[in-house]
């Protein structure tokens, strides 16, 4: 069934985790839906969205690619820089010595 939020935009990448899904519409803004366990939206919080929302954490930003994984996601923005967030333990997302969960996505 065709997404209702995406009407009149173009979606030109997308990207499933395990139980969240990503889309990356043609003006670079990243949208993400499913469940927040873990930060994995990036929305700052654990809260499930059944609708896509934007992930206002890149505002200004170009985000250009997205990979959702199990339990961690990476986003790549136009300038180069590589994003991290989601669950962190037991290995860590890329931060160094901060192995905490992140609820937006921090630069690695």
């Amino acid at each position: 069934k065709k997404i209702e939020a995406f009407a009149g935009q173009r979606v030109v990448a997308v990207s499933a985790g395990a139980s969240h899904s990503f889309a990356i519409t043609a003006d670079s803004n990243l949208w993400s839906w499913g469940s927040g366990l873990h930060g994995w939206l990036g929305h700052g919080d654990d809260q499930t969205q059944l609708l896509p929302r934007k992930v206002e954490a890149f505002a200004g930003k170009c985000v250009v690619a997205v990979s959702a994984g199990a339990y961690h996601n990476l986003a790549r923005t136009g300038d180069g820089a590589v994003f991290a967030w989601g669950k962190g333990p037991p290995h860590g997302l890329g931060h160094g010595e901060d192995l905490s969960d992140q609820l937006l996505p921090k630069k690695v």
